[in-house]
């Protein structure tokens, strides 16, 4: 495909020790080229493709220098948007590269729209949809584990095993087709009901499969929304400092002190935790306060995990015990701290209100059970789950949504076999699971859903 050339700072803003402005399209050796003067006096046009040269930005307009840069030339197609790339290393000030970016425009180029190169990259055939969407996932990696499936997923493993998937299906759809068009070739396997539900039979176990990863991926992608709830004054803002381990919270003796809600990332044991430090709920005639509370009660309706904190120093309340059943339910761990100070708490109640819930004592003041609470949350989510390297995880929601129907599509087309369905019937509900398989690697796909999906990129991706 033939684009116009585009350019867009690649780094992100702010000061730096270098910053890249990259350009792409036909034009793009040509539009440097115009700009970038080298000690030796040679064209860029001239040089090897992957090689790096120092010069400088010369405004061809005013004879001005604008600025001191290496420039590294890639040739097409053996470039990231299989285009003519040119990346300008200049220095990473505010002002030196939207200098470097205004002269590139001036002279040609035009602004990338977000994740335009990375559009272009699928559009010329590089990546399929999937592989560019997880471009993006490794840019947002919050852990080790959430690159190593993101750099699965740009390898091609998810693609790969979708590619399998959808060949099988085409198999079946051509034989049922030759069947149907041909039936004087006797030497062609009759597609009998049996073998088509053999086929799907198997289509459907694996997506099964890979939908089994899902909720993990989910979560390695976009983070356990994690939140911290008990009454004022139990140490959740303690609590949140601890996981973090820098003092993001206000921690004081003053009951009601964090007044709104507070969010921070923190990775636990290969878990990326979207932590929230919420208002202590309770009733209050405090106007702001108030306000918090009701923020947390919201949040609290939309948590993964539930830290539940204690004080290990006064027996349980009333508003403890509301607490219990508010998240009666959902995936929690009760956290009794305070253990420093003389306890108070009936350990066998909190047992009992717990369930199967686990629970674990700190001190946040002396630093202890923070450890034992990473593992328990560790192992609440993925223990005996995630140690495969091998293993190829779902974590995209659309893929997910996509799975779910390819599977359920082929669902009906093996009630419809064992209903006794002509087979030339059930090749229907077959094509459309093809086609929904391939919208996960955009074979099938429409151009306003991939307009949409690249706009979500940062620009200069």
């Amino acid at each position: 495909m033939n684009f116009d050339t585009i350019a867009a700072i690649s780094t992100p803003m702010g000061e730096g020790a270098i910053a890249i402005v990259r350009l792409s399209g036909d034009e793009a050796v040509q539009i440097a080229d115009r700009v970038f003067r080298s000690p030796s006096g040679k064209r860029l046009a001239e040089e090897q493709s992957h090689t790096i040269h120092y010069g400088h930005l010369i405004d061809p307009a005013k004879n001005e220098t604008i600025e001191e840069v290496m420039v590294s030339l890639m040739k097409a197609p053996k470039t990231f948007t299989r285009e003519d790339v040119v990346e300008v290393n200049c220095h990473g000030g505010l002002v030196a590269v939207n200098r470097v970016l205004a002269l590139l425009l001036k002279e040609g180029a035009r602004l990338a729209e977000p994740g335009e190169f990375t559009k272009r990259a699928f559009l010329n055939g590089r990546i399929d949809l999937s592989q560019s969407e997880a471009v993006m996932d490794l840019i947002r990696a919050k852990t080790d584990r959430a690159m190593n499936v993101a750099l699965g997923q740009m390898e091609g493993k998810l693609s790969k095993l979708v590619g399998e998937l959808r060949q099988a299906l085409i198999e079946t759809l051509a034989q049922v087709e030759v069947n149907i068009d041909y039936p004087e070739y006797d030497d062609v396997e009759e597609m009998t009901v049996p073998l088509m539900i053999k086929k799907c039979t198997w289509v459907r176990d694996e997506i099964d499969k890979l939908l089994k990863t899902s909720a993990q991926g989910k979560i390695l992608r976009e983070g356990l929304s994690t939140v911290i709830i008990g009454r004022p004054n139990v140490g959740k803002s303690s609590l949140l400092n601890s996981l973090v381990q820098e003092n993001k919270a206000i921690v004081t003796d003053i009951a009601g002190t964090t007044r709104d809600i507070i969010e921070e990332y923190v990775n636990v044991r290969g878990v990326p935790l979207r932590l929230v430090d919420t208002a202590g709920i309770r009733e209050t005639e405090d106007i702001v306060e108030r306000i918090g509370v009701e923020r947390s009660r919201q949040v609290l309706k939309e948590a993964d995990l539930i830290l539940l904190v204690l004080n290990n120093a006064e027996v349980l309340s009333e508003e403890d015990k509301r607490l219990f059943e508010a998240v009666e339910g959902m995936d929690t761990i009760v956290v009794v701290n305070k253990t420093d100070l003389p306890a108070k708490i009936d350990l066998s109640e909190v047992t009992e209100l717990a369930g199967d819930s686990d629970i674990v004592t700190t001190s946040l003041l002396e630093e202890e059970g923070v450890t034992e609470l990473e593992e328990a949350i560790a192992n609440l989510f993925f223990t005996g789950t995630i140690e495969s390297e091998d293993m190829t995880y779902v974590s995209n929601a659309r893929h997910i949504a996509l799975l779910h129907k390819a599977r359920n599509i082929i669902e009906d087309a093996l009630a419809a076999a064992e209903a006794g369905v002509p087979v030339d019937m059930i090749q229907i509900d077959v094509t459309r699971s093809w086609e929904v398989l391939g919208e996960i690697v955009g074979d099938t796909v429409q151009e306003g859903l991939i307009n949409q999906l690249f706009s979500q990129f940062c620009l200069g991706k």
